[in-house]
């Protein structure tokens, strides 16, 4: 089973979509599986990491821009070559077990779009796959 989700992102910020993903499990009814989340964006990216403390995401995305700070040597002419960089670094998916009918994160764990290159309208794919 297939599912598309629109998310606005105004500005860069890493964007818990758990729900989402929860929302498609719950469509699809596969009660044990796989859910395979995609981003089809050069500039965002998706990962799992802590949702209980909101400053996890706030260090994370300082970590990123420590780490791939914009640089007037970059030639890329839409001037987000940071934002690539952060994405590929990221990563564009993350596959989560599912187990008697939810999602098998950790106590702490949740989904994120992160978003390098606001604002924007991303697309988010899941996809449910039986086992």
């Amino acid at each position: 089973m297939y599912y598309d989700y629109t998310v606005s992102t105004p500005k860069n910020n890493f964007y818990n979509i758990t729900h989402l993903v929860r929302d498609a499990v719950v469509k699809s009814k596969v009660s044990s599986g796989i859910a395979v989340v995609y981003c089809a964006h050069t500039t965002a990216g998706i990962t799992i990491n802590e949702n209980a403390d909101p400053d996890v995401c706030e260090d994370m995305m300082l970590g990123l821009e420590k780490a791939f700070p914009d640089n007037p040597d970059f030639i890329h002419a839409e001037g987000n070559s940071a934002a690539h960089l952060k994405a590929s670094a990221i990563g564009s998916n993350v596959m989560v077990i599912i187990n008697n009918d939810g999602l098998s994160l950790g106590t702490w764990q949740g989904i994120y779009l992160c978003e390098f290159d606001a604002p924007r309208t991303r697309k988010v794919f899941i996809k449910i796959l039986k086992g």
